[in-house]
């Protein structure tokens, strides 16, 4: 992902269009006067899937089909480092994408909100405050990395995966360090790679297997987006599945009951108070 802003921008027409349908009264009283949730999601990193990055295009433009805007945080290891500001004000390194998508750049941020547990919880409430607008938080980082930030919480990781034996390897390993340090047993997987879909199947199967036996863990929705479809194709039904699945187990997300109005400003200074 270290180019998912400009891969996002290749896709901004898109993800406009999808999010251009007319929002339900009930949708925009929520959002003006109503305490809200924002979801957060972990998506977590993995190194051997290639087109990682146009797999969250589409679970972005999932979102979107539901009248949901996202904002994706990538502070996975391969991501572009942070601009100066952030650990002044993070809310202006936010850039907003298309009406439905904004995107920070934050590899390495996450630590600036490090406490004397080890842990980056507060990196969390910094990205909900300096983006109250955002439906959705997507996270996008290593296993280690995710672990520390959603301490405390109970999250349904989504694995990030490609078709290959290191890819499966990768993700496996990363729902051993979620299953012992986050206490998560049930996750879902995104998968981007082209291919037929009994082999796709056969992938997912495979890594469902492995969970169970050796970690009492649980696969949950798969779906998988191939790398040369056309961002404006409809959407397959398992992604809007998944899509679905991600959003409902993300419901310990952060309480919002700010105005639309609010500036996240000065409340974006990470605190090291404990």
């Amino acid at each position: 992902m270290r180019h998912a802003s400009r891969r996002f921008a290749e896709t901004d027409i898109g993800l406009t269009t999808l999010a251009g349908s007319p929002r339900d009264q009930a949708h925009g009283l929520r959002r003006m006067f109503a305490a809200s949730r924002q979801r957060l999601v972990p998506l977590v990193h993995n190194p051997f899937a290639t087109f990682g990055g146009i797999g969250m295009e589409r679970l972005c433009a999932a979102f979107a089909e539901r009248g949901l805007h996202t904002l994706v945080v990538d502070a996975a290891d391969t991501a572009s480092t942070p601009q100066e500001l952030a650990g002044i004000d993070l809310a202006a390194c936010v850039q907003q994408l298309s009406r439905s998508v904004s995107f920070l750049a934050a590899r390495g941020l996450p630590m600036r909100w490090l406490d004397s547990r080890g842990l980056t919880t507060g990196f969390l409430q910094a990205l909900s405050e300096a983006a109250p607008r955002a439906d959705v938080i997507l996270v996008h980082a290593g296993a280690s990395d995710l672990a520390r930030m959603f301490a405390g919480r109970a999250p349904r990781p989504l694995l990030l995966a490609a078709d290959s034996a290191d890819s499966l390897t990768s993700a496996y390993a990363s729902m051993k360090v979620l299953a012992q340090r986050l206490g998560v047993l049930a996750f879902d997987l995104l998968l981007a790679a082209s291919g037929d879909d009994a082999r796709l199947r056969s992938f997912a199967d495979r890594l469902s297997d492995c969970a169970d036996r050796f970690l009492g863990a649980a696969l949950g929705e798969w779906a998988a987006v191939d790398p040369a479809e056309d961002a404006a194709d409809t959407l397959a039904p398992s992604l809007r599945l998944l899509a679905a699945a991600t959003l409902a187990g993300s419901d310990n997300g952060i309480e919002l009951g700010r105005p639309m109005g609010w500036s996240a400003g000065a409340a974006a200074l990470p605190s090291h108070a404990n």
